[in-house]
């Protein structure tokens, strides 16, 4: 009688256990392609080195360390995307990390053609353009949801720039200047999305406004270990350009400060994160007030002491659990006909389902599902002790959301155990009056369920910034 196993060994449930959100440790997804990262690396300028931000905006590094004495910076790329650190190990900053927005560029007595807008850090948002009096005498409004607005020319004078908002609501510049700018975003940080740039000052005809300060970056740093930060972390707001002059140019509005997330098992150390809004242009011809930034600090053991400069921030000691008003479930209910446990197998090595010899493939896997939208497909997938995988989808699940059925064709091997699983992933959508989900304080955007034929369901939660969090197994 040919035996074939089709469930998951006792050793392979342990290591899935293992990494749930019950065992206390942080998953940062790295997978550590980039290797270790230690100061000086990418283009170095004295102790001052910049490393340029993949288009994903994603950098998987096994350790980070920064020493004492340096600075990381990073450059845009081309979508600017905020920079996204996950380690596999520890990261450790004794240095200086620095996503600060620029200044707005200077006010000037001749007619200017370019922007002087301030460029925006990493993920942040760049300064609105200074007038030049003839193609307008209105200074150009910031970039971002919480941009600055424009100074406009009432003769013979002009108006200086709007502060950008973020945490809170950035200020108009005196005289009735360019407009501050909204409070925008979450403070969970989901999505992690920079400061916002100034408004840029007006000008009369044969001078140039100051440019608006660029908004502060957006970094998020993940590590599977500690974070260890004893320096600093710059995500500032671009300060305002003014002039000390009189009469007085109007200056643009100052860029406001950007966004850092820490996620670890462990954070420590006594240093400080940065996000103040840039410096406003005081005087007739001043700008309005920028916002500082947003910091959230996530971790299961969190020691540090770090100054914030004043920013809205969020410590999480320990992430919350997820909760789902209605857990999807999805089984491996039978095997060629043979049905399948609703329990776990027994002794390690014994099957759960053993197939007649008379069996021959393909054979059918018949699968239940609940809380799993109708027509979503299953991917089956065989294992086999030795040899190589092999996978198929389902046609869509049909019958009612709280009762659905689906059934897929298979290849099983006949001269070895193997292994059986099914795993359907949607997208998570809000039922009515029921609002979002979150696992670890990050709203859940899909839901993938595997099923083994042992009777075992196990969740995985794919957030908003593509992290994958394992709930605890259900039967």
């Amino acid at each position: 009688m040919r035996r074939t196993l089709v469930a998951l060994l006792t050793l392979s449930v342990i290591a899935v256990l293992a990494g749930s959100a019950g065992a206390q440790t942080y998953d940062a997804g790295s997978t550590g392609a980039d290797g270790a990262l230690t100061l000086p690396a990418g283009t170095c300028v004295g102790l001052t080195c910049t490393i340029n931000v993949p288009a994903s905006g994603e950098f998987n590094y096994t350790t980070v360390n920064i020493p004492a004495g340096y600075t990381l910076k990073f450059k845009r790329n081309t979508t600017n995307t905020p920079v996204v650190i996950r380690a596999s190990g520890n990261v450790t900053i004794g240095g200086n990390i620095d996503l600060s927005g620029a200044n707005g560029g200077p006010i000037s007595w001749a007619t200017g053609l370019g922007n002087n807008g301030g460029v925006g850090g990493p993920g942040g948002f760049d300064g609105g353009a200074g007038a030049n009096g003839i193609v307008s005498t209105t200074g150009g409004t910031g970039m971002g949801p919480g941009a600055g607005g424009g100074g406009a020319t009432v003769d013979p004078d002009g108006r200086g720039g709007g502060g950008a908002g973020f945490a809170v609501a950035g200020t108009t510049a005196p005289s009735s200047g360019g407009t501050g700018g909204s409070a925008y975003g979450p403070a969970t940080l989901l999505p992690l999305i920079g400061g916002s740039g100034g408004g840029g000052g007006g000008a009369p005809f044969g001078s140039t406004g100051g440019g608006g300060g660029g908004g502060g970056g957006a970094l998020l740093i993940a590590s599977n270990g500690t974070i260890n930060l004893t320096g600093t972390i710059f995500a500032r707001g671009g300060n305002a350009a003014g002039s000390s002059c009189c009469p007085v140019i109007p200056s643009g509005g100052p860029g406001s400060g950007g966004a850092v997330r820490l996620i670890a098992t462990t954070i420590s150390g006594t240093g400080a994160i940065n996000v103040l809004g840039g410096l406003q242009a005081t005087g007739s011809g001043g700008s309005g007030a920028a916002s500082i930034g947003r910091v959230r600090v996530e971790a299961y053991s969190n020691t540090a002491q770090y100054g914030m400069n004043g920013a809205k921030a969020s410590i999480i000691t320990q992430p919350t659990p997820v909760v789902l008003a209605n857990t999807p479930t999805l089984r491996i209910t039978a095997v060629a006909s043979v049905s399948a446990p609703t329990s776990p197998g027994g002794l390690l090595g014994t099957p759960d389902v053993v197939l007649p010899s008379s069996t021959t493939n393909p054979v059918t896997v018949a699968l239940a599902a609940s809380q799993i939208p109708l027509g979503t497909t299953v991917q089956v997938t065989v294992r086999g002790q030795v040899s190589a995988y092999t996978s198929t989808v389902s046609g869509g699940l049909s019958g009612t959301l709280a009762s659905s059925t689906a059934s897929v064709s298979v290849t099983v091997p006949t001269d070895q155990p193997c292994v059986i699983s099914a795993t359907a992933t949607f997208e998570r959508v809000a039922s009515a009056g029921e609002g979002p989900s979150y696992a670890e304080d990050e709203r859940i955007e899909r839901v993938r369920v595997t099923a083994t034929s042992n009777g075992v369901t196990y969740l995985t939660y794919v957030t908003a910034s593509g992290r994958e969090i394992e709930a605890a197994a259900a039967r």
